[in-house]
């Protein structure tokens, strides 16, 4: 048996629990992310929901703190709509997506014209142009009144 043979076996051993903890070490996941993550290398006794249960009882597992790191990386580039889709392909409803809407719609025309600046910096020249902008923050997931605004301000 070589040595790199007992390390091998080792790491595919893993229980789901420590699987578990690894992942959120690294990152906040969902339930259902992390619940899908783990059901790859749950066997026939492995209860996932049992362990993803005992995770948001031990406060180690939460959809609220995953939506408040989701929106924190995600603001500074795209709009409401864009995230609360992410937000929602993620399993979060709720309080937590009601209290994610709340938290970005207060600065999404802020947050546009930062995206807009960033890309563009200055007027649309034309009507082409100013349709190719409008295009871009669209696309970033912005509404038509940030968009609108960000058209207005400069």
């Amino acid at each position: 048996m070589t040595p790199v043979e007992p390390f091998a076996t080792m790491r595919t051993q893993i229980s789901l629990k420590a699987r578990a903890l690894k992942y959120l070490s690294m990152r906040e996941h969902s339930r259902q992310e992390l619940g899908r993550k783990l059901a790859r290398y749950a066997q026939e006794e492995d209860d996932v929901e049992g362990l993803l249960d005992w995770l948001q009882k031990e406060k180690m597992l939460s959809d609220a703190r995953f939506s408040e790191a989701l929106v924190h990386r995600r603001a500074a580039r795209f709009g409401n709509s864009r995230i609360l889709h992410e937000l929602q392909n993620h399993g979060i409803d709720g309080d937590a997506l009601q209290e994610a809407k709340e938290k970005l719609s207060s600065d999404e025309k802020v947050r546009a014209l930062d995206v807009w600046r960033k890309k563009f910096g200055r007027k649309p020249a034309d009507a082409s142009e100013r349709a190719r902008q409008m295009r871009f923050l669209q696309q970033r997931g912005f509404s038509h009144d940030a968009i609108q605004a960000v058209m207005r301000s400069e």
